[in-house]
C-alpha cells in the first residue's frame, strides 16, 4: 500500500537506466531526446540543469503527462537519480513505451565536468 501511495519501486516497472557518459555520447550524436528535470524549480535554477533539458517537478508529472511526448525518447533527471527513477516508473505505467533514468543525475553530471546552466 505505502509503494502505490508513494510511487516506491517494483520489479513490474522496472526501467531502463543510461549513465552520464552514454547520455552525453547520444546527446553529442545529435540524437533527439527530451530530457525531464523532474526536481523542484529551485533546484533547477540555483543547482543547475542540464541544457535543453525540460523541467516538471515530480509532484505535478501525474496532472501533465499530456506535455510530454510519445514519440521521443524520454530522459529523466533528478539531482541523484532517485527521484527520476520513480518519475520513470510513473512514465512506464502510464504507458510511456520509451523511457530511461539517468543513473547518478545531476550530482555525476556535474562530477564529470558537464555543462550546466543555472538560472
Amino acid at each position: 500500500m505505502f509503494r502505490s501511495l508513494f510511487g516506491g519501486r517494483s520489479a513490474a516497472t522496472a526501467v531502463a537506466t543510461i549513465t552520464v557518459p552514454e547520455l552525453k555520447q547520444r546527446m553529442d550524436a545529435g540524437e533527439r531526446l527530451f530530457l525531464l528535470d523532474v526536481r523542484s524549480a529551485d533546484e533547477y535554477a540555483y543547482d543547475g540543469h542540464i541544457v535543453g533539458s525540460h523541467l516538471l517537478p515530480l509532484p505535478m508529472l501525474a496532472l501533465r503527462l499530456n506535455e510530454l511526448p510519445k514519440d521521443t525518447p524520454i530522459i529523466c533527471v533528478c539531482r541523484s537519480g532517485n527521484r527520476s527513477g520513480v518519475a520513470a516508473e510513473q512514465l512506464v505505467r502510464q504507458g510511456f513505451s520509451d523511457v530511461t533514468n539517468l543513473t547518478g543525475g545531476m550530482v555525476a553530471w556535474a562530477r564529470a565536468g558537464l555543462p550546466m546552466k543555472r538560472g
